[in-house]
């Protein structure tokens, strides 16, 4: 007697080394250039933005949209151009892409507030829509109306 669906032993699907995997790189430096006007926003796509699963080794595909109010410098454009580019080979999830990004954005122009998105093309048959905003909210966690406050903020 042939017996299907017999329970086989799982491993784990997804360690702590595929979780950090792509935050030690790295990369290129984000160059600024001296703000000339106050109250303003600025908004940087990249829809050609790809990396690479750390669990699959499968390109992800997806549109980085980097919004922020600068307050004494500004992005440059080639070297944040060259900065996402450097994430074209690297195994990385693309939640810890949107928050690296950010992190670097922050670090490098010191806004006055900003927000990264990362609209990610499906594979299997799922999209992913990370946002991540600075400042962070204080207790790690959005609330509602918080939520609600900064989309208003940030239009």
């Amino acid at each position: 007697m042939t017996v299907y669906n017999i329970a086989m032993q799982k491993s784990p699907r997804y360690t702590p080394e595929h979780a950090q995997s792509g935050l030690d790189a790295a990369f290129p430096e984000i160059e600024t250039w001296p703000n000339q006007f106050p109250g303003y926003e600025i908004i940087v796509d990249d829809p050609e933005f790809t990396s690479v699963c750390p669990k699959t080794g499968l390109p992800d595909f997806g549109t980085i949209t980097i919004r922020y109010m600068p307050a004494k410098d500004c992005l440059e454009l080639k070297s944040l151009k060259e900065y996402l580019q450097s994430y074209r080979n690297l195994g990385i999830f693309q939640e810890n892409i949107v928050n690296r990004v950010l992190e670097d954005v922050v670090r490098c122009a010191r806004p006055v507030w900003a927000e990264v998105k990362g609209d990610f093309r499906p594979r299997g048959g799922i999209s992913t829509v990370v946002v991540a905003r600075w400042p962070r909210p204080e207790n790690g966690t959005a609330s509602a109306s918080n939520s609600k406050k900064n989309r208003r903020k940030s239009r």
